[in-house]
C-alpha cells in the first residue's frame, strides 16, 4: 500500500465503532445516528480498507437513486482514502463508470442505484466477489422502494460466490415516527444473531473533530426546541405531533419590521372550487428573517362566486401593486402551484405592463422537505406572519397529520383547510437559497461537513 503517513484506525474512527471494524462474524451491521455521528466516515474508511486488505474482495455502494451517488457516497469514499493516509495514485478512480479500483489487487468499489443493480452485476469480476455492500440513506429504500423485500433481494444478489466474510452495512438517520417501516425493520433485525446495531450521536465524537461551530449549533437547537434537538442531533425517534407546526405561537405574529424590502416572495396556491391564495413575505436582510406582509384569499365554494384564471391574475396584479406602493419593492418572486399552468400564463401576460418585475417560478412541491424547512424557520424565529394574514394564522393552528397515517408509519397532512399552508410552504421552498445562510452555523440540512472532511460538501438543496 502506498502511504503518505502512518495512520492508526483507532485515530480516525470513534471508539463505538472500533470493536466492529475487523469483526467479520456479523453479516448485517446497522449504523444509525443523529447529525454528525460519523457513521458515513466509518463506512467510507471500512470500505476503502476492504479494497486494500483483501486481494479477493470487492465492494458495492448503493443508494436508491443513481443521481445522488456522486456528490454523496462517492465523494465520501474518496475522503476515506485521505483519512487512511493512502495516496490516491494507488487507485484507479473513474467517474464513468463510477468505480474506485485498488491497483495492486484489482479489487474494485462499484457504485449504483438500487434500480440499476443489473448494470453492476454485469461488471463484477467473479474472481473477486463482493465482500461488502454499503447501503446509504436506507430510508429511501423504504420510502421510495420495497423496503425489506428489496434489501433481501440485494443480499441475495451479491452474496453469491462468497465462501465467508460477506457483510452489509446499512446507514440512516432514524425518522421521527417510531412506527415507520424502517424502525420496525431495525427492531426485527436486532433479534438476529448475525446482526449488530450501533447508534451514535455527536456526543460520541471527540470535540476537536467536530469544532466549536457544530457543537454550538446543536446547543442552539437544544435551547430553541428540545424535541427537534433530540431528533436532529441525537437521532431519537421522538414521535410525531398531530399538529404539524406545534412550534407556531404568538411570537411569530408580528407587523413587518421594515418600510422597504428589496425582494418580496409570494407563495401561490390555486383552486377552482377550493380557495386560491397568495401569501407575501419580505426578505429582511438586516434582521435575517422572512417577514409576512399580507395575503390574498378567495374561496369560490365559500363565496359562491368562482373566478376565472384571468380574474385571479388581475387580482394578483392588484395585490402586488399595493405591495409595491407600501414597501417600494421592485422585485417580486411568485412561487406558484405547479398545477396552475393556466393561471401562470395569465399572470405573465398581466405583469407585462407593471412598473416592477414579477419573476414567476413553479413551486417545489416536496411536501416533507417543505414542512421541515418551515418548521426550521419557525424554530429559529426566522419566519413571521402579519396580523393581515388571518387565514394563515388560523391554518397554522389547525394544520395536522392524519392520525391513521401516523399509525401506518407515514406522515400525511390532512388535505383540508391547507391552502395557506401550501402557499407558505411554496414560499419558503422558493426563498430557501436566500434564507439558509442566515441559519445558525451548521444548521442547514444537506450542507454540514463531516468531522474529518478535507473539503466542503457541494450544495444539493
Amino acid at each position: 500500500m502506498t502511504c503518505r503517513k502512518q495512520v492508526r484506525i483507532s485515530e480516525i474512527i470513534i471508539p463505538k465503532y472500533q470493536p466492529i471494524f475487523n469483526n467479520r462474524t456479523y453479516r448485517h451491521i446497522i449504523l444509525t445516528s443523529g447529525r454528525a455521528g460519523t457513521k458515513s466516515s466509518f463506512a467510507a474508511i471500512r470500505s476503502d480498507y476492504q479494497l486494500i486488505s483483501d486481494p479477493h474482495g470487492s465492494v458495492v455502494v448503493l443508494r436508491k437513486r443513481h443521481n445522488k451517488l456522486r456528490k454523496t457516497v462517492y465523494k465520501e469514499m474518496l475522503r476515506g482514502i485521505n483519512r487512511l493516509g493512502i495516496s490516491k495514485q494507488a487507485f484507479k478512480i473513474g467517474v464513468s463508470p463510477m468505480e474506485i479500483t485498488y491497483r495492486k489487487h484489482g479489487t474494485t468499489m462499484y457504485f449504483a442505484g438500487s434500480d440499476g443493480i443489473d448494470d453492476t452485476k454485469g461488471i463484477i469480476d467473479e474472481s473477486k466477489p463482493i465482500k461488502l455492500v454499503v447501503l446509504d440513506e436506507l430510508t429511501e429504500f423504504f420510502d421510495d422502494g420495497e423496503g425489506e423485500d428489496e434489501l433481501q433481494n440485494i443480499e441475495a444478489t451479491f452474496v453469491r460466490g462468497n465462501a465467508g466474510g460477506f457483510q452489509m452495512i446499512y446507514l440512516y438517520n432514524p425518522p421521527k415516527n417510531p412506527n415507520a417501516p424502517i424502525n420496525k425493520w431495525c427492531r426485527k433485525m436486532e433479534q438476529r444473531e448475525d446482526c449488530v446495531h450501533i447508534h451514535t450521536d455527536y456526543r460520541d465524537v471527540p470535540a476537536d473533530w467536530l469544532g466549536p461551530d457544530l457543537i454550538q449549533s446543536a446547543e442552539v437547537l437544544q435551547q430553541a426546541d428540545e424535541r427537534q434537538y433530540r431528533w436532529v442531533w441525537l437521532g431519537q425517534s421522538i414521535g410525531v405531533d398531530e399538529v404539524i407546526y406545534y412550534m407556531f405561537s404568538d411570537r411569530h405574529k408580528a407587523r413587518p419590521g421594515r418600510a422597504h424590502y428589496r425582494v418580496i416572495g409570494i407563495g401561490g396556491d390555486y383552486g377552482q372550487q377550493n380557495a386560491t391564495t397568495f401569501q407575501a413575505a419580505g426578505l429582511n436582510e438586516y434582521e435575517h428573517k422572512l417577514e409576512g406582509l399580507d395575503e390574498y384569499y378567495h374561496s369560490g365554494r365559500e363565496s359562491g362566486h368562482q373566478k376565472s384564471p384571468s380574474e385571479y391574475a388581475q387580482d394578483f396584479i392588484a395585490f402586488t401593486d399595493q405591495l409595491h406602493e407600501d414597501y417600494s419593492c421592485n422585485y417580486f418572486y411568485l412561487f406558484l402551484d405547479p398545477s396552475a399552468k393556466g393561471l401562470a400564463e395569465e399572470i405573465k401576460r398581466a405583469a407585462r405592463d407593471c412598473d416592477y418585475t414579477v419573476l414567476l417560478r413553479d413551486a417545489d412541491n416536496d411536501v416533507k422537505l417543505g414542512i421541515g424547512r418551515v418548521q426550521k424557520l419557525l424554530t429559529f424565529d426566522m419566519l413571521t406572519v402579519s396580523p393581515k394574514q388571518q387565514n394563515t394564522i388560523d391554518e397554522f393552528g389547525t394544520y395536522e397529520y392524519d392520525k391513521k397515517s401516523i399509525e401506518r408509519g407515514k406522515e400525511e397532512p390532512v388535505k383540508m383547510g391547507d391552502h395557506c399552508m401550501d402557499a407558505i410552504r411554496y414560499l419558503v421552498m422558493g426563498m430557501w437559497k436566500k434564507l439558509k445562510p442566515y441559519l445558525p452555523a451548521k444548521e442547514y440540512e444537506e450542507l454540514y461537513r463531516n468531522p474529518l472532511d478535507e473539503e466542503d460538501d457541494d450544495e444539493h438543496i
